[in-house]
Order: structure tokens, then C-alpha cells, then sequence
């Protein structure tokens, strides 16, 4: 049986390699290989204002990937001085990308800023910088390295029902989650009462985390869409 093609939306920046310094279309390899254990195919998805169907009608999941901060305009805010790294074609794509799969009911696992795409589409708004309400650095304190921290599950919630009641995660962000969009419900907080995530219940499998379940050992979270893709590939 074919394995279920899952596609991963990648960054567009400037990157060094060899020989070579160019603008690039990459994602931490963590991403892909987390795919793969799960049994799934996993294909690259750089941004692009068009094609939105052609995208979907080719893979049968979705990953939306961490990276930087949305434009804080699409959610009605003006930018913190710690807010950077806007890339305005990036947020448009995923928006658009994450739009068209929602409405085909097809899996979609959002990763750290994939959960701040998430929920900007459905109307919530985010917090530009944590460190304002929590008061410290717990959920990014070095740069280029994860924080570790625990998470609280709520009960009942779909994401509860895959990783527990509680479960340790790897968490690299300065920004967070504020009004919950709509539709959606809160499945995960931080010691501190961070939101750390969200899903829609109306949906199959259509869950965000603030953190990185790909920098971990535990691939619940993967096979879990990884499966749901696979459901969705057969009613196809």
C-alpha cells in the first residue's frame, strides 16, 4: 500500500551551504525524518501565491512549520519592537494553503508558528511577546536552542487523547497564542498558563502546538497524522 504523502511548508531564506550563499527554500531535516518514522512520504512545500489546489490535490496531509513572526497586521495589531523575520509571501501561502485544507477536512498538524497561523485564520490575535505577561524567557531563553518544559492536556480534547495528561515538549518561541480563533478550543497549557495549544474538534485531525514535537524522541503526534492521512487518502 502506497504510504500516505505529507507535505511539509518550508521557509524561504537566506542560507549558506559549500560553496554557496543564496535565498533557499529549506526546513530542518527533523521535520522530514519525523514523517518518515511515522510511515509517512513527506514532500517540501515552499511558499507560492498560487497553486493552492494543485498543492493539495498532491499530498493527503500537511505539516505547518515553525519559523518566524506573522505580520501582526493580519491580526489587527502594529509590531513589538521584538517582533522580526516578517516574510509576507510565506504568511499569505499558508494562510491560503491552510484554508483550502481545512475546508477539504484534510489532516493538518501546525507546528509552533504553524499554531499562530492557525489561529490568526480562524480571527485570534497573538501575543508579541511573552516576556510582557509571563514575565521571564522559559519558552525561548537561549536562541538556537529548545527549552524544556512540561505541558498540561486538557481533558477531553483530541490532543489529550493522543499524548496524555501531561507530557514534556521542546519549546523555542517569544510569542504566544491570545484570543483563541474561532472554532477552535485551547488542548494544552504551560505551568505559566501559557496557551500552548489548540485544535478543532469539527475537524479529523486539526491540531496546533506551540512547541516542536519534531526535536523529540516521542512521534505521537506524527503517527497520528500520519494515520489520518492515510484514512483521508482512502475516501479520496
Amino acid at each position: 500500500m502506497a504510504r500516505p504523502v505529507v507535505g511539509i511548508t518550508t521557509y524561504v531564506t537566506h542560507a549558506k551551504w559549500s560553496y554557496w550563499e543564496l535565498d533557499a527554500a529549506l526546513v530542518p531535516a527533523d521535520y522530514v525524518r519525523a514523517v518518515e518514522r511515522a510511515g509517512g512520504r513527506p514532500v517540501l512545500i515552499p511558499p507560492s501565491d498560487d497553486g493552492v489546489d494543485e498543492t493539495l490535490d498532491a499530498v493527503d496531509g500537511l505539516i505547518f512549520s515553525g519559523g518566524a513572526d506573522l505580520d501582526p497586521t493580519l491580526y489587527g495589531q502594529e509590531a513589538h519592537p521584538q517582533t522580526f523575520g516578517i516574510h509576507e509571501e510565506r504568511d499569505r501561502s499558508e494562510l491560503a494553503l491552510l484554508e483550502g485544507a481545512l475546508a477539504r477536512d484534510m489532516p493538518v498538524l501546525a507546528i509552533c508558528r504553524g499554531s499562530q497561523v492557525l489561529n490568526v485564520a480562524r480571527g485570534g490575535d497573538l501575543v508579541q511577546h511573552l516576556p510582557d505577561v509571563v514575565g521571564d524567557e522559559k519558552h525561548k531563553h537561549t536562541p538556537g536552542t529548545f527549552a524544556d518544559h512540561e505541558v498540561e492536556l486538557e481533558p477531553g480534547t483530541k490532543l489529550a487523547g493522543v499524548l496524555g495528561e501531561r507530557a514534556p515538549v521542546k519549546s523555542h518561541h517569544h510569542q504566544g497564542l491570545g484570543r483563541v480563533g474561532e472554532g477552535l478550543r485551547v488542548a494544552a497549557h504551560a505551568e505559566d498558563g501559557t496557551v500552548e495549544a489548540v485544535e478543532d474538534p469539527s475537524h479529523r485531525f486539526a491540531l496546533g502546538v506551540l512547541w516542536h514535537p519534531e526535536a523529540g524522541e516521542d512521534m505521537k503526534l506524527f503517527e497520528g497524522l500520519v494515520a489520518a492521512a492515510a484514512a483521508y487518502r482512502s475516501e479520496r
